[in-house]
């Protein structure tokens, strides 16, 4: 596969996926003040997924030396529960 073919292929899939993301946000319920566990995992999971790919991808880390990608996987996995702990205590102070 050319270069430029992988490259549109890879941004296609992360539109699609900000799509996705868009219709579950938009989609969740009327009272959109409200918290809401699935949605709010849904997008942090998106959201993980997307950055992997970009950093990947479009990072060149894909041709980084192995504790190159070990730490940036470390990197986003402690920024995802960070966002998911974040989301949980906002949560626990709106009841």
């Amino acid at each position: 596969m050319t270069v430029p073919l992988r490259l549109f292929l890879i941004w296609t899939l992360l539109a699609a996926i900000t799509l996705l993301a868009w219709w579950i946000g938009a989609h969740h319920g009327r009272d959109s003040l409200r918290p809401d566990a699935a949605v709010a995992l849904s997008a942090i999971a998106i959201t993980i997924v997307k950055v992997r790919v970009i950093m990947r991808e479009f990072m060149e880390v894909k041709r980084a030396p192995a504790h190159l990608k070990r730490i940036t996987d470390a990197w986003l996995a402690v920024f995802g529960l960070a966002m998911i702990v974040a989301y949980f205590l906002t949560a626990q102070a709106l009841k």
